[in-house]
């Protein structure tokens, strides 16, 4: 056997992008340009839905890496601004193919969550209204109800290693309804579980990764001049909120309020309402909904605009953060604090799925759909894409045939 048989014959899932022959780094690059496409069409439901379809895909089904090397992912992912479920899908893609897999996975995933949402933006603007599309997520909600639990019970038995990391991860649970910032219960956790483990052990020095500050959402606005905005001022005001911005769309929401219809006037509350929804609807990222109000300010060149501006930020901090990720988890300081960040973001994850269960299990229909989707997912093999189309044909037969009437 050649030598280069035998470097092929030995290749594993994990085997290290740059030892790989030239056609088999083409093949990587395309499996997740393939995988982060399909994703970023049927990843409804938000972050939550978002980790755990990336979970299903490339723990389980393509067995990328291990549960405990995402959720370390995940954990850096939360400390850091911007959309955890993106960049969750530009730390994988450069963990697979380096910086081409980087730009690849993450580009890819908000693609045709932008195209959809740019396309809705233009109906909007000639309509002044949003395309009734309730009936489809009626049906597609309860299935991505199924789809979290899945995530949550599989991400769980992996985070919780221990007294400390589930006493962390329920401390977070019940703390976050006394409304504590998410961002200082990650924190709280992580030097919690890392202080307790070291400590136990006798261990001295510390070494903690800690996030930037929200702080820097409140200095560095641009004064600009009240109308209609052009493309590189749209870039410049999402750039900053990309840069800052830690939470959820809801979060988004409050940025946007202030910056574009309380300081510039830009928007009306009323189409920055719409903006939100556009993006909550519509699959992929909910920071898309950069794309609708950058079409809404400057037309075209807004919509691309608003959206390279709001995500590069991510792109540029998982650059930095990555290579330090497997240090991080090999300094038992560090370890410990990614094991509290761990528990702490399962926690978080139970409060949105909690949530999200409370707003989309309204009625027989729903429950109903729930239970039978996750009956499915917990006991067979079954793509969630499958799961999430026909979701979407319930909630449409439910409309046509009038099944709630």
């Amino acid at each position: 056997m050649s030598e280069t048989q035998g470097k092929v014959s030995v290749e594993t899932h994990d085997t290290p992008y740059k030892q790989l022959a030239a056609a088999r780094k083409q093949q990587r690059v395309k499996e997740l340009a393939w995988v982060f496409l399909k994703l970023g069409t049927i990843a409804f439901g938000g972050p939550a839905a978002h980790i755990a379809m990336m979970d299903n895909e490339v723990v389980k089904r393509r067995q990328w890496m291990s549960r405990e090397a995402l959720l370390d992912l995940l954990g850096v992912t939360n400390l850091i601004p911007g959309p955890n479920s993106t960049e969750l899908a530009i730390h994988i893609g450069y963990e697979r193919a380096g910086w081409k897999g980087l730009v690849i996975a993450g580009t890819c995933f908000i693609l045709p969550a932008m195209l959809v949402v740019w396309a809705l933006a233009a109906v909007y603007v000639r309509f002044q209204t949003i395309p009734a599309v309730g009936w489809l997520l009626y049906g597609v909600k309860p299935v991505i109800i199924a789809i979290v639990l899945q995530a949550l019970w599989k991400l769980g038995k992996a985070a919780i290693k221990d007294m400390p990391t589930a006493i962390a991860g329920l401390t977070v649970l019940a703390a976050f309804w006394l409304n504590v910032n998410e961002i200082v219960l990650l924190l709280l956790a992580g030097l919690g579980v890392m202080l307790y483990e070291n400590l136990r052990r006798g261990g001295t020095g510390a070494a903690v990764l800690l996030p930037l500050t929200g702080v820097l959402a409140q200095v560095g606005t641009t004064t600009i001049a009240v109308g209609k905005a052009t493309w590189l001022q749209v870039f410049l005001v999402f750039l900053k909120i990309g840069s800052v911005l830690y939470g959820s769309g809801y979060v988004l929401l409050a940025f946007l309020q202030r910056d574009l219809v309380e300081r510039t006037h830009w928007l009306t509350s009323q189409q920055l309402l719409d903006a939100v929804a556009i993006g909550q609807i519509t699959p992929g990222p909910v920071f898309t909904t950069a794309t609708f109000i950058g079409y809404l300010l400057a037309g075209n060149a807004g919509a691309i605009a608003g959206t390279i501006g709001i995500f590069l930020p991510a792109f540029v901090f998982v650059a930095l953060v990555n290579p330090w990720v497997s240090k991080l988890r090999s300094s038992p300081w560090a370890s410990g604090f990614l094991d509290g960040v761990n528990a702490a973001s399962l926690g978080l994850m139970a409060v949105v799925t909690y949530t999200l269960a409370h707003e989309t299990l309204v009625d027989w229909l729903t429950v109903l759909v729930a239970l039978i989707s996750a009956i499915i997912v917990f006991r067979f093999k079954v793509n969630s894409a499958w799961l999430v189309l026909a979701g979407a044909a319930i909630g449409w037969l439910t409309q046509t045939l009038g099944w709630l009437a």
